[in-house]
């Protein structure tokens, strides 16, 4: 007997989180060790200071980030986008999927496992603490399942303390991004019945936070991920993934003294690699739609490797093709259109970015208004002017008539636009007769600062039918002849 066993190949079949009755089987993984750990917790922090930092940094007095869904007000790196930017935005956005998308077929899902909030939170904040409070992960398990004692309270009701301690801060930072430091600090600073509906945000926010770190933890990325479920139709034999090289460890079994491993797989099946992993699930089985990439096997692995002193490398970042056929990395046709597709929606978004006014101006004909034909014969009709400034400067704007000839009188305040903000007026334009040459025509106003021009706005003016007014001239003429 060798003890060397055939790899299970029913994994497919069941949930590693859920058993045979349905029930959740809770997973206690076994703190991770190694040098990709270190790099992961050395990024994390970088992370976390950049995620609570973010909505507290100012370039030119806007937010880094901020993410203005009340007020329709986007602040990304310091620059505004106003809803009239939207188009943009749309853009910014299809790019960042076309990126995810391409980065995914080429690293597979390397974003999850070193970048992805729920799993930094997850594994380098939350589950720390739980390490520090309750110990490794069979002494989880075991603290678990033992009756209820003082100590055992102490531990519980300190760590779920800390947890909605932690949750209270996410979900403050989380409402920052929304609403702005400054509204935040109102709301923190303020009994909760002045800001009553900022308060209850804030629980909502706080709940969510906890119930997800405390209790959903894993499934958030195995049941509601919709970047996990995609993963089976992004990846492909030559995606990088974190793979186990069935080549090398093959057939696998516990090791006997002094055994040759000339004669079998390198894996002695010790499970290092199913303890240390924070969703459950055994690598060795090829990728999994569970599989964050967080690379706490790779590390658990290459400690095996080290004291069987064997070359590390069982487990590691790779392709399918690479481990079965030896081919390397090759830039598949589909990771081709990817990248063009993206270096399309890059190229309109930085031609939009540099060709975008920092003024916009809307010259709408004031709702329900006639024109009006007034005792010289010109008609007028009036308007409502909307300026919005995305500087960070207060513009006082005048307004100057283009074309055709006629006159421009600003009959409301005068434009006085904060920064960042928005300001209205009402103007009437008042046009002669003769220079009207059909009932619904153009007209052209330029949008000034001082002796600067800004920019040229256009606009329908309203008046009768020209031809009826000839046709009442020739009435005229017809009746002065006959007299």
């Amino acid at each position: 007997m060798t003890g060397i066993q055939e790899p299970e190949d029913n994994f497919r079949d069941k949930l590693a989180t859920i058993d045979q009755q349905g029930r959740r089987l809770w997973v206690y993984p076994t703190k991770p060790v190694g040098k990709l750990y270190t790099a992961r917790t050395i990024l994390s922090w970088f992370l976390l200071v950049f995620l609570f930092g973010a909505p507290f940094v100012r370039i030119d007095g806007n937010p880094l980030l901020q993410f203005d869904i009340l007020h329709r007000k986007f602040f990304i790196f310091g620059f505004i986008f106003w809803p009239q930017d939207f188009f943009l935005f749309v853009l910014i956005t299809i790019a960042f999927v076309v990126l995810v998308i391409l980065f995914t077929a080429a690293f597979g899902r390397l974003f999850c496992g070193w970048v992805c909030p729920q799993t930094i939170f997850m594994e380098m904040v939350f589950r720390k603490i739980e390490y520090l409070l309750e110990g490794n992960g069979p002494r989880q398990r075991e603290l678990d399942h033992a009756p209820m004692s003082a100590g055992k309270f102490l531990r519980k009701s300190t760590k779920h303390l800390i947890f909605f301690s932690l949750s209270f801060l996410i979900g403050n930072t989380f409402l920052a991004y929304i609403i702005g430091t400054d509204a935040l600090r109102d709301i923190v600073t303020s009994s909760p019945t002045e800001h009553m509906t900022g308060f209850i945000a804030m629980v909502i926010f706080s709940g969510v936070f906890y119930f997800v770190f405390a209790w959903f933890r894993e499934q958030a990325c195995t049941l509601v991920c919709p970047y996990g479920r995609l993963q089976s139709v992004l990846l492909d034999a030559n995606s990088i993934v974190i793979a186990y090289d069935f080549r090398r460890g093959e057939k696998r079994g516990p090791v006997m003294r002094g055994q040759d491993f000339s004669q079998r797989g390198h894996c002695i099946d010790c499970d290092a690699c199913v303890k240390v992993c924070p969703t459950g699930i055994d690598i060795r089985n090829g990728t999994q739609l569970e599989c964050i990439n967080c690379t706490a096997c790779i590390d658990a692995c290459n400690r095996v490797m080290s004291r069987m002193k064997l070359p590390p490398g069982l487990i590691k970042y790779s392709s399918y093709n690479r481990i079965a056929e030896g081919k390397p990395l090759r830039f598949t046709p589909r990771m081709w259109i990817y990248t063009g597709v993206l270096t399309v929606l890059l190229g309109l978004i930085v031609f939009f970015l540099v060709s975008r006014s920092e003024v916009e101006t809307t010259v709408l004909r004031t709702t329900g208004s006639l024109y009006e034909e007034l005792e010289d014969g010109s008609i007028r009709n009036l308007y409502t002017v909307s300026v919005i400034n995305k500087t960070a400067e207060t513009l006082p704007l005048t307004l100057e008539m283009v074309q055709p000839q006629g006159t421009l009188t600003i009959v409301g305040p005068p434009l006085d636009v904060p920064p960042q903000g928005k300001d209205e007026t009402v103007i009437s334009v008042q046009i002669p007769r003769k220079q009207i040459f059909s009932s619904n025509s153009t007209v052209i106003i330029r949008v000034m600062q001082g002796n600067v021009e800004i920019e040229e706005v256009r606009t329908t003016f309203v008046g009768p039918d020209p031809r009826e007014h000839h046709e009442e001239k020739n009435d005229d003429h017809q009746e002065n002849d006959n007299d």
